[in-house]
């Protein structure tokens, strides 16, 4: 964002560094603040962003959605899962550039992943490619897009995923900083991907945030300060309603120690059962230690394997290697060149290979960036595997089953799709023998917009289903269906067994059948003995069962 203002800054003289580090304050307007391009933004709130949430408390900005529908549907990925990708925001300040550089390079080639750049402008775009470039990025991975930001820390407003069914949905909150463009970010990356948004009622930023795919989940109890109206226990079980985690609270960092108080600058959850949790070895018996001993005591009694690993509190910045990018077989470590602190960047790096023997482990100069009150896993947002592979997937919201449905009227059907590339168009079928065939078409590919009206047809069935099938640009398809049957109650004739229409059932009726065998069409039409809309062997069996009636 380009502001011609004059910008107010402050020199942050930093123990130990070479030299002082600049933090450029927001520009207050009537309209609200203005976050200049390439602006030394921290991650923390600066004295012009309090003093504007004095006046305008954060609160829910925007309408709550109600929570997924099928819960036991619902699953939140670990970042040491399966990755397709990591969102950056370029906002490089200072000597940023070569950390988001070398991030971008080691995802795209050891990570094997994708790096999504938002950048603020095209002319950002090209000039970020030549960088990426001469860094050695495969830049086949890198996709650009152009969307402004106000600060580089994504991990805090960015869209975190959730898998419902076999689809990738997102959880967005109210961004805990008053960064308007930056609270925007989820719902741009919704409608660029075609993706469900939930929007949840809390007050949050994302790093305060740790989770296993295995349901546990971790924050501190920032979170309660940032929604004071809700009880601690209301919090969890907004969490558990769209994100399907069960979430344990700790107490957080003195502010002294971590202006953020997020859970991310002193613990990483790197397997199902298997965490990292900082250490303090200068600070023995201090409040920092005190959380960190009791966290991984209580999990170590949980069943967890705890790692510890280094944390220093020096002149104000809180050096920690416990924010880290995991991605697929990568593991992104900082190190840093404070003179305390650097002694302990071999230590670290070795603990982290010992815990990840399988993972590549690469140390990236963090120096730079971590005087803003945060470190690579700040300014990064995962976007999980597409679960589908090469194939799209579909998830089926409405019509799931057991629902009555009356003929003429009509219905929404509502589904979600997903992809590595994209969806194309979708099939709507129908089965009238509870998933065995699909002979109905409600509609043939069909826009992927997620609705379609269907005027319920006059068929009588008891083991209807409704199923979506995407299909993406090379034909390759997916499906999901109705979990349970669908009734559809069209009345059949008085004399079921009737082919023909004669009013008796007799040889005539078989011989309608088999004429009429494989025809689709309104209940009973010629040969539809059993008024399933269907000629198939049913027909004959309803026949044979009805022999010597008359209607």
């Amino acid at each position: 964002m380009t502001v011609h203002h004059s910008l107010a800054v402050v020199l942050l003289f930093v123990a130990g560094s070479a030299s002082a580090q600049l933090i450029t304050e927001p520009i207050r307007t009537e309209e609200g603040l203005e976050f200049p391009e390439g602006a030394a933004i921290p991650r923390s709130m600066t004295r012009t962003e309090r003093e504007w949430v004095a006046d305008h408390p954060l609160t829910v900005s925007r309408g709550t959605t109600p929570p997924p529908a099928f819960l036991s549907d619902v699953r939140c990925p670990g970042e040491y899962e399966p990755m397709q990708g990591i969102i950056f925001a370029w906002e490089p300040f200072g000597s940023v550039a070569p950390i988001l550089s070398s991030m971008v390079k080691e995802v795209t080639t050891t990570g094997n992943a994708e790096a999504y750049i938002m950048v603020d402008t095209t002319s950002e775009q090209s000039s970020v490619a030549t960088t990426l470039t001469s860094a050695g990025a495969n830049m086949s991975r890198v996709k650009f897009y152009v969307v402004t930001t106000d600060t580089i820390w994504i991990r805090d407003y960015g869209p975190r995923y959730i898998y419902e069914g076999n689809v990738r949905s997102i959880v967005d909150h109210t961004y805990n900083r008053p960064r308007p463009n930056d609270d925007l970010q989820p719902q741009f990356w919704a409608t660029q991907k075609k993706q469900t948004l939930y929007e949840i009622p809390l007050v949050h930023g994302g790093g305060n945030y740790h989770l296993s795919g295995l349901m546990p989940s971790w924050a501190t109890r920032l979170i309660a300060n940032e929604n004071p109206s809700l009880t601690e226990s209301q919090i969890i079980s907004y969490w558990h309603n769209y994100q399907n985690v069960n979430t344990t609270l700790t107490n957080p960092f003195p502010t002294s120690i971590d202006s953020t108080q997020h859970i991310d600058m002193w613990m990483q959850i790197i397997g199902d059962m298997q965490v990292m949790i900082s250490d303090w070895p200068s600070n023995s018996g201090s409040t920092q230690d005190v959380i960190c001993d009791s966290t991984a005591s209580a999990m170590a009694g949980a069943g967890w394997t705890v790692t510890r690993v280094p944390a220093f509190s020096v002149g104000g910045v809180h050096y920690t290697y416990t924010n880290v990018v995991m991605c697929n077989n990568l593991v992104l470590v900082p190190s840093y060149t404070n003179a305390t602190v650097a002694p302990s960047n071999a230590p670290a790096l070795a603990t982290w290979q010992a815990a990840l023997p399988s993972k590549i482990i690469v140390q990236v100069p963090c120096q730079a960036i971590v005087t803003s009150a945060g470190v690579m896993h700040c300014i990064v947002m995962h976007v999980p595997a597409h679960l589908g592979g090469a194939n799209p997937t579909a998830y089926l919201r409405t019509l799931r089953g057991p629902e009555t449905l009356t003929p003429g009227t009509n219905v929404d059907i509502r589904w979600s799709t997903d992809d590595d590339v994209s969806v194309s168009n979708v099939d709507i079928e129908l089965s009238l023998d509870g998933g065995a065939t699909w002979p109905v078409v409600i509609a043939a590919a069909t826009a992927d917009d997620g609705h379609f009206s269907w005027t319920v047809p006059a068929l009588y069935t008891t083991q209807g289903r409704v199923r979506v099938v995407a299909r993406d640009g090379v034909g390759n398809t997916g499906s999901d269906a109705s979990r349970a049957d669908l009734f559809i109650n069209a009345p059949p004739p008085p004399c079921v067994g009737d082919a023909d229409g004669s009013g008796a059932v007799d040889f005539a009726d078989i011989t309608s059948v088999l004429a009429n065998y494989g025809t689709i069409g309104a209940p009973f039409h010629p040969g539809d003995a059993d008024g399933s809309g269907v000629v198939d062997f049913g027909d004959i069996t309803a026949v044979l069962a009805n022999w010597g009636d008359n209607c």
